[in-house]
């Protein structure tokens, strides 16, 4: 009888995973403003950056745009207050990705060490989506980027005005007096902890295995590509503490990151110059944060070629098939770890 259950159980998972893939759910709040200070904080960078001469530091500087997405639920005083510390965290898995960058070694171990750490102060702060994801992208973009041949320094002064020019469009709602108006929570309130209750216990330990398996099949496959293994998995992971939702984000992370893997296929060999592909950076971003909350795999079909496309530019190289192929891998890899996990979450009856 428990076996029977069991499969009724997987089944009805599977059911609603797959079902999950064709449907739209509705946006708990309009989306535009926040995709278009997204896309501010991505486009305008590379722009400025191009128009000076420099659009390999405009690419670099793009990286820091990430922290336009952090607080997005919070009233704008209230993300007045998670804004510096979210960018503090950016910045630091910035510096540490460069500084480990020429060391295989050191990059993987920083790799395990901010990965944990990231996600032990998101849970444990209740900071919220998109949780420590980027914090971990941000650090392996910086190692790969700079073992490509960036200056370390540069780059890293790049990543910091990047970042401090994304937090300041996050925070541009500030100059209406009627959001100035709304009464703000205290910081304890707005990030309450450090805490880890049951469910941010076994979020963490998942992504310590996550890590640490994924890791392993980095250095199976490719050393310098197991961040997008371990991103893939935390990515699945994300900030909810349920079995169903982790096996529906798998399944949405593989199939809108091969459809993905497609576009960028057909975008990247274009000779776009460096201004157009600011814009087109732009219009993928303010696209993927219509979609987010709506559709994983849809946004992921956006979310895939803006991140190839950023790394390729801001690393002035780019091998369109090799690296569509081992995204794909390395995605298929990460989200069946991230789903695997799942199973340490009791199931709800």
């Amino acid at each position: 009888m428990p076996r029977k259950s069991t499969g009724r159980r997987f089944a009805a998972d599977l059911t609603h995973a797959v079902s999950s893939l064709f449907r739209l759910a509705p946006a708990p709040a309009p989306r535009w403003g926040i995709g278009l200070r997204a896309a501010i904080a991505m486009t305008v960078p590379i722009a400025v950056m191009t128009l000076l001469g420099r659009p390999d530091l405009g690419f670099q500087a793009a990286t820091g745009a990430f922290v336009a997405l952090y607080g997005t639920h919070l009233p704008v005083l209230e993300r007045l207050r998670v804004v510096p510390f979210v960018a503090g965290g950016l910045l630091v898995a910035a510096t540490l990705g460069a500084l480990a960058g020429p060391s295989p070694v050191a990059t993987i171990i920083g790799l395990a060490i901010v990965t944990i750490a990231a996600a032990a102060a998101m849970f444990g702060f209740a900071v919220g989506p998109p949780g420590p994801l980027f914090i971990v992208l941000v650090y392996g973009l910086s190692s790969h980027i700079v073992a490509s041949g960036a200056d370390a320094a540069t780059y890293v002064a790049a990543v910091a005005s990047g970042i401090l020019f994304a937090g300041a469009v996050s925070l541009v709602p500030l100059v209406l007096p009627s959001r100035r108006r709304v009464a703000a929570r205290p910081l304890r309130r707005v990030l309450p902890g450090p805490a880890w209750p049951a469910s941010q216990r076994v979020l963490l330990a998942r992504v310590a295995i996550a890590t640490v398996v994924g890791i392993a099949l980095g250095l199976v496959l490719d050393p310098d590509r197991a961040y997008w293994i371990v991103g893939a998995a935390i990515a699945v992971i994300g900030v909810a503490a349920d079995r169903r939702a982790a096996f529906s984000r798998g399944l949405h992370r593989m199939i809108g990151t091969i459809l993905g893997a497609g576009v960028y296929l057909l975008l990247a060999p274009l000779p776009v110059p460096a201004l157009w592909l600011a814009l087109l950076l732009g219009v993928l971003q303010f696209t993927i944060e219509l979609f987010i909350v709506r559709n994983y795999a849809l946004a992921l079909v956006f979310i895939t070629p803006l991140v190839l496309l950023l790394t390729g530019a801001a690393t002035g190289s780019v091998d369109t098939v090799a690296v569509a192929t081992e995204r794909v891998i390395d995605t298929l890899a990460g989200a069946v770890l991230g789903a695997v996990t799942g199973v340490l979450h009791a199931r709800e009856d």
